[in-house]
């Protein structure tokens, strides 16, 4: 079973003076002066260092041939030595922070990692790239009390290029890690220490980017691949090119999408908040992009990834849908005062609850571990690879292109929500509702696509649609929420249970149902007005 951890360190690199002549023992000058740690009881709050002695660590670390994970920013390698010996992959989280999730020690790649990279690696060989070889010098900040503050570790590492061992690099670093916890101020007070000696912060971004730098062959750089991320808003032209056309614009924000899919993934397994949702939201993105730049993309090449993008969406729906109704009936009964809880109420929505969440994340997995899911990634990757730009619309300025597509999204909306409002009450006008609902999405999504070319228009008008979105969002949601109160009623009263309260709360939620139907109309209207869509076209 694997743990995670979350890891918020500072890497640092010495003085050339101390990483000079011929390194043979890491971290020592020609002389063999090795380099001492400052004091650094002059942090405040460090009332002692405790030197732990010195540790051997040995690792080995894998990715794909073109290093896939290293340019993602991950690292995934398998260590001997230390207290904790095992598989350690490691997501990047933000500046200094990092999650490390650690399994076992074994022979093999355990399975629960595999999964969290597979959205990466997808039918790539993981192979060792990298060993690296440390000795580990480790002390403690401790305060006043005993207590641990902070790791310091200074490691003399040497790296060897695998799988041949053709390159070979020595150094020596710096790592200082908090203590879970622990006060991020510390590490700046820690650093101003350090600094005066003259140590500076890492270059690299991890022990292993600089084992690849240095371990390379002469004249040749890392063969790491590029993000799509790293590519977004360079074009179509690729790296170094600054978004100026359509074209641009729109690859740059599919390509943002794509990123979030690949990364959501991971999260998803781990099980993350929200994350269904964003993964959900990112799918939705892109297949709303296709469909509304079709002017900018080839419709008929991006068609069939569209509709790969759909069946994706509704399969995590089920995931996510059984949230929010969890979410939004446990909230609607927690208002209520005890004595209007008749009967075990909730028992039985945690009951409830858990059976759909069970099956829901049952198929959310099933779904990211099929072979039609990682084909689907690989057609988004070819299609960015090589886009199917139509030139008469990609390669004119963007603010002569964009705002026409939004505007159709637009003229969309608003000929769904006159046709709703224009029904009676109803279930035929909960559908058209429904349905006014899905094209605000695409009107906000097809708003957000564009704010990087038209700024604050777009960003204007993507509010704007926002809000009549949220209106029909909370419609839609009471009347699932109705379906999901009629069936829990059916089975309080099956097993001899009082179904009041589950009809308290269905009446509830049709009067919620009617005050967004009153509302709607005044939303429209200030979201309707004709100088949104003015600004759009400068």
């Amino acid at each position: 079973m694997a743990d995670t951890k979350r890891e918020i360190e500072r890497k640092y690199e010495l003085p050339v003076r101390l990483e000079g002549g011929d390194r043979g023992d890491g971290g020592s000058e020609p002389g063999g002066r090795r380099f001492v740690l400052p004091d650094l009881t002059k942090v405040p709050a460090v009332s002692a260092v405790s030197a732990e002695g010195v540790t051997e660590l040995d690792a080995v670390y894998h990715d794909t041939a073109d290093l896939r994970l290293t340019t993602d920013l991950l690292t995934l390698r398998r260590r001997t030595g230390g207290a904790d010996a095992g598989w350690h992959l490691k997501f990047p989280v933000g500046n200094d922070v990092r999650d490390e999730i650690q399994a076992p020690l074994s022979d093999t790649l355990p399975d629960e990692l595999a999964a969290l990279v597979r959205s990466r690696v997808r039918g790539a060989e993981l192979a060792p790239v990298v060993r690296l070889r440390t000795s580990r010098d480790l002390s403690l900040l401790v305060d006043k009390s005993g207590r641990t503050l902070a790791e310091v570790a200074v490691d003399t590492v040497r790296a060897q290029r695998l799988p041949d061992g053709s390159g070979t690099a020595r150094w020596t670093e710096i790592e200082v890690e908090l203590a879970d916890d622990g006060d991020p101020a510390l590490l700046d007070a820690v650093e101003k220490v350090l600094r005066k000696a003259g140590v500076r912060p890492a270059s690299a971004s991890s022990k292993l980017a600089r084992a690849l730098a240095e371990t390379a062959p002469a004249g040749s750089a890392p063969a790491a691949r590029k993000t799509r991320n790293r590519d977004a808003g360079k074009g179509a032209k690729g790296a170094g090119h600054a978004a100026v056309t359509a074209g641009d614009h729109v690859l740059a924000y599919l390509r943002e999408q794509a990123d979030a899919i690949v990364s959501y993934d991971a999260a998803v397994r781990r099980d993350l908040p929200d994350s269904v949702h964003q993964l959900r939201v990112a799918t939705r993105r892109m297949r709303s992009a296709f469909r509304t730049y079709k002017k900018v993309l080839d419709r008929e090449a991006s068609r069939p990834i569209g509709a790969e993008l759909k069946w994706l969406a509704g399969e995590l729906g089920v995931d996510r849908d059984q949230e929010v109704l969890a979410e939004r009936l446990t909230e609607r009964v927690d208002a209520h005062h005890p004595t209007l809880l008749l009967g075990p109420v909730h028992a039985r929505l945690q009951i409830w609850d858990a059976a759909g969440r069970t099956d829901a994340r049952a198929r959310t997995l099933g779904v990211l571990d099929s072979a039609r899911y990682l084909r689907l990634l690989d057609s988004v990757d070819a299609l960015l690879a090589d886009p199917p730009l139509l030139a008469d619309s990609a390669d004119r300025k963007p603010g002569k292109v964009l705002p026409r597509a939004i505007i159709k999204d637009y003229e969309r909306l608003a000929g769904r929500v006159e046709h709703a409002l224009a029904l009676a009450p109803g279930e035929e006008r909960d559908l058209a509702l429904h349905d006014a609902r899905k094209a605000a999405k695409r009107a906000r999504y097809a708003a957000d696509a564009a704010s990087a070319a038209l700024g604050t228009p777009a960003k204007r008008f993507s509010k704007r649609m926002r809000a009549v979105q949220t209106v029909l969002g909370d419609h839609q949601d009471s009347v699932v929420a109705r379906d999901a109160l009629r069936d829990l009623a059916i089975q309080a009263h099956a097993a001899g249970e009082s179904a009041f309260t589950w009809g308290l709360l269905y009446g509830e939620e049709e009067a919620r149902a009617a005050d967004r139907e009153r509302e709607l109309p005044r939303v429209w209207k200030k979201s309707a007005e004709p100088k949104l869509r003015r600004a759009l076209t400068g």
